[in-house]
């Protein structure tokens, strides 16, 4: 059965998650591991990352749009284009603890992000419990998310619950990849902090044969990595499927 959860809190057991969270959490992911990184932590809190800051590693998030004054990115996708050391830790408002929350739960979870997107759907192929998990806002649902969501679950085969179908729906709705993040809450408020060339950056589609895998490492951490990766493969044509 494909399902969706529209938020953080509908997170079940499953025999394969995908936690999605377009703006921006695992679009940056898939660029980090894309740019050379071994690894992401994802934390629970910016306590908790700072908790796990030490030599060789890369301190970045946010919270509330806002990049931290003691870390060394945000959570820009264009902030990862290059490694600033060996593994990136990664602390957001949204994004990485519904990571941790999936891979608490679910026997295998997977990073689904516009840029990843043929990737992942290709590696859901013949799985018949997939749960898409959509991190929202503030436990609030994410018109992106859910778009994101749809657009993997209309592609694949087998039953769907009526949450699915609403996403493939919402996606049936916009013509262009930018057209629904940018109809979005979280792109009008990266906007209001002058951050909205992040949302063109997410909504480029299927540049990045990447697909991420989470598990628990320790309490509130998971523990991102990617055995398909290479190194500096982004595609750099233009995508025409995303009419800016």
């Amino acid at each position: 059965m494909i399902d969706v959860a529209f938020t953080r809190a509908e997170v079940r057991p499953a025999a394969v998650a995908v936690v999605i969270d377009v703006l921006r959490a695992t679009s940056s992911i898939v660029k980090a591991l894309e740019s050379g990184y071994t690894c992401v932590l994802c934390a629970d809190s910016i306590e908790r990352a700072r908790e796990l800051r030490e030599p060789g590693r890369v301190l970045a998030g946010e919270q509330d749009l806002v990049p931290l004054e003691d870390f060394d990115l945000g959570n820009s996708p264009e902030g990862f284009e290059r490694p600033l050391g060996e593994e990136l830790i990664l602390a957001t408002t949204n994004g990485a603890p519904t990571l941790v929350a999936a891979a608490d739960v679910a026997e295998r979870v997977l990073v689904g992000a516009l840029l990843n997107l043929d990737a992942v759907t290709e590696a859901l192929a013949g799985e018949e419990d997939v749960q898409l998990v959509c991190a929202g806002t503030k436990g609030r649902l994410g018109l992106e998310d859910v778009y994101a969501a749809g657009r993997i679950s209309v592609a694949l085969p087998g039953a769907r619950t009526d949450a699915a179908r609403a996403a493939e729906c919402v996606a049936a709705r916009y013509p262009t990849p930018y057209g629904a993040l940018s109809d979005s809450e979280d792109a009008r408020a990266l906007a209001g902090v002058g951050l909205e060339d992040d949302v063109r950056a997410c909504a480029r589609e299927s540049l990045s044969e990447a697909v991420p895998e989470a598990v628990t490492d320790a309490e509130g951490v998971a523990l991102v990595t990617c055995q398909n990766q290479r190194q500096n493969s982004m595609k750099t044509q233009p995508n025409l499927a995303c009419n800016l």
